[in-house]
């Protein structure tokens, strides 16, 4: 009875996402562990928040009625349009990662936030490069081939892609990217204005597919800028903006790129953006390079909790979902057309190379103080905090790049005599030395209590849980902050340095659990709480806004600049913690979204910009000192590398790029997603 009250609840949920009922039931006669969805309201400081859990349990009764979709009867009936006008399979839907468009109607990604993954980035821009994470590879989009630097490296040419257009019929040539860096160096509230003020000496464009570079300084890693990897510098249409007044408040709608997709229409309240495959779709990068996508439409859709997204995968009404641990064995469970990336536990991608965590504000108290972020870190148990994130299936890394592909080789094994060496003072002539090498061993072993199956080999342990991370040591972390002059009350609970109780804020968004932004605030929530502060997890839709301005105490972003992911180099993590992009509470941060800085990194990265990238020794060894300088000031804590729980329908798509075919990266949200779009093959249902 319990099965079919949830279910009716369920079905409730559906009709007021979706606006069809479910009508297929199944019957099954004996004992079955079920997995349901369940949605609540609770209060939180005051505010009524929906938090949405997928629950196991086993259901023991002679008959178990479950929701699915019967495969005879979708293959009778005719393909459904969607949202009433798009033929149904010749149309991918896809949900929105980073949920909902604040400003849909802005697409002016030149300026703030603008939910560049709803189909922008990755559907109707071509950057110069990509990097696909999934084959290590750099994609030449708009470039022609690679940068070439001069001696000193204050110089640098780029070759640019003939015969690309942008979607409104107007070449792209040298011009557009001359624009883009003269308007960029000028124009103070543009998001690359700092860099480029910084940098450009000047540009020029000797032909119309060649630009050239003058750098106020030697910067090696200068073109890394147009490298795409979850962002870069894009390519303004000169055409457009050059008659536009304020560049900062133009919206850019409609968007115009030189994708294979052009903008179709959009949600006026953010919830959807449709894309349309192009008619000169031979005109952008990805036609030239690997021929015409297979969708006619894309929809990026955003689904209000991840019981929505698993109903409308259900019901074939959503081709792609990111899902939690829980929500995608769900999924699994009950769809007999839907797969994981991986086949087997753990089921998630694990390619992706960023690192997921926690961010302080480093500039508000208390942490601003280095104290306080390590005793933060040390009242983490590792074990029950992937178990409550991600049910243990993430790889921890104690530095603030992922362990996966080439990094535990280049960097974590050989800083881990460093680690196990690093101390804190604790005061009063007391150190501790806080890296665990067994810490990844907590893992396996929840894992294993769960049922899983872990492999025996300690290299394939290593692989998939991790070198080491640290101690959780409450005990030290009490030291360290009554060092700092905290207190606790009658209670236990923590008290500032002032004396007033100590409320910790954990931000993160979207407003959806299965996030891992969310998922990181929702562990260390939990962590911290049982230590003794009053910490709370707030969701918003403006995080990446509240973010940029520094209002905030910690954040669920990533604690280090996400790496490229192809080659050993560094660059792109470390220069995110250069003084030079710190800006003032309030203004709309350049740098990395903790404001740390500190003069040693400002001198490493300087070295980093004048080592050949080609020397994997010299950039490497670089590397490991920019990592060192992380770890001592802990700006924020890396905690396991971003793992995707993506569940793919096969009903109107095949051909995706699993574990065992990764032909590209596999998620909708990345720059590369128009890459896929050639390979995949429609079902003909």
């Amino acid at each position: 009875m319990k099965k079919i009250v949830a279910l009716l609840f369920i079905l409730v949920l559906f009709v007021a996402c979706s606006g069809e009922p479910i009508e297929v039931t199944r019957v099954v006669e004996q004992p079955v562990e079920v997995t349901r969805v369940v949605t609540e309201t609770v209060m939180e400081e005051g505010e009524t928040v929906e938090v949405t859990r997928v629950v196991t349990e086993t259901i023991i009764e002679e008959v178990v009625v479950e929701v699915t979709a019967a495969a005879s009867e979708v293959e009778s009936e005719p393909a459904p349009d969607v949202l009433g006008v798009l033929p149904r399979n010749q149309t991918l839907i896809v949900d929105m990662l980073t949920g909902r468009a604040g400003s849909p109607g802005n697409f002016n990604e030149w300026v703030g936030w603008k939910n560049r993954d709803r189909g922008m980035q990755n559907l109707a821009n071509e950057p110069l490069w990509s990097v696909d994470f999934a084959t290590g590879e750099i994609i030449n989009g708009l470039a022609a081939g690679d940068p070439i630097y001069n001696e000193d490296f204050t110089q640098v040419t780029i070759p640019l892609r003939e015969g690309v257009t942008w979607d409104d019929g107007t070449p792209f040539t040298a011009a557009d990217v001359v624009f883009t860096a003269e308007t960029l160096a000028a124009t103070e509230g543009l998001n690359g204005h700092t860099f480029f003020a910084d940098n450009l000496a000047g540009v020029s464009a000797p032909d119309d597919y060649t630009v050239v570079f003058e750098l106020t300084q030697s910067n090696s890693r200068f073109h890394t800028t147009f490298l795409d990897r979850w962002g870069s510098t894009w390519i303004m249409p000169k055409h457009i903006f050059e008659n536009v007044e304020d560049i900062v408040a133009f919206e850019f709608n409609p968007f115009v790129g030189t994708g294979p997709y052009k903008l179709h229409s959009y949600d006026e309240n953010g919830f959807w953006t449709i894309w349309e495959k192009r008619e000169d779709w031979q005109n952008s990068p990805t036609g030239i390079l690997y021929g015409e996508p297979k969708p006619q439409y894309i929809v990026l859709q955003y689904f209000a909790n991840e019981g929505a997204k698993i109903l409308a995968q259900l019901t074939h009404e959503a081709d792609v979902v990111n899902l939690s641990s829980e929500g995608l064995k769900a999924v699994l469970a009950q769809s007999d057309s839907s797969r994981a990336y991986q086949q087997g536990y753990p089921w998630v991608v694990n390619n992706d190379p960023a690192q997921t965590g926690l961010t302080f504000n480093v500039v508000r108290p208390p942490y601003d103080n280095p104290d306080v972020r390590w005793a933060l870190l040390l009242a983490i148990d590792i074990g029950e905090y992937m178990g409550t994130a991600v049910d243990g299936a993430g790889t921890l890394s104690p530095v603030h790049i992922p362990s996966l592909g080439s990094y535990p080789t280049d960097y974590i094994a050989p800083m881990e005599e460093w680690l196990a060496d690093f101390e804190l003072d604790l005061g009063n002539g007391e150190t501790f030395k806080p890296y665990d090498p067994d810490a990844p061993q907590r893992i396996v072993e929840y894992a294993q209590g769960r049922g899983y199956v872990v492999p025996e080999d300690p290299a394939a342990q290593d692989k998939a849980f991790g070198l080491g991370w640290y101690n959780y040591a409450p005990e030290v972390a009490d030291q360290l902050l009554i060092k700092n002059g905290f207190s606790r009350d009658d209670d236990g609970m923590w008290l500032l340095p002032d004396g007033t109780p100590w409320e910790l804020e954990c931000m993160s968004g979207p407003q959806v659990a299965t996030d891992l932004q969310a998922r990181n605030c929702i562990a260390a929530v939990q962590q911290w709480r049982e230590f003794g502060i009053d910490a709370s997890h707030f969701a918003t839709e403006a995080n990446a806004d509240l973010v940029a301005v520094g209002d905030f105490d910690v954040n669920g972003a990533w604690p280090g600049w996400e790496p490229w992911g192809a080659g050993p180099d560094l660059y792109r993590t470390l220069d995110r913690w250069n003084s030079a992009y710190v800006l003032p509470l309030g203004e709309r941060n350049q740098g990395h979204q903790s404001r740390w800085s500190s003069s040693e990194m400002d001198v490493i990265i300087a070295q980093l910009r004048e080592t050949d990238p080609a020397d994997a020794e010299a950039v490497i060894a670089v590397g490991i000192e920019g990592l060192k300088e992380a770890v001592i000031n802990m700006p924020g804590i890396p905690t396991f590398g971003y793992i995707g729980f993506i569940a793919w329908d096969e009903t109107y798509w095949t051909n995706w790029p699993g574990a065992e075919n990764p032909y590209t990266q596999p998620y909708t949200h990345w720059g590369p997603f128009k890459y896929m779009t050639p390979f995949l093959e429609p079902t003909g249902r």
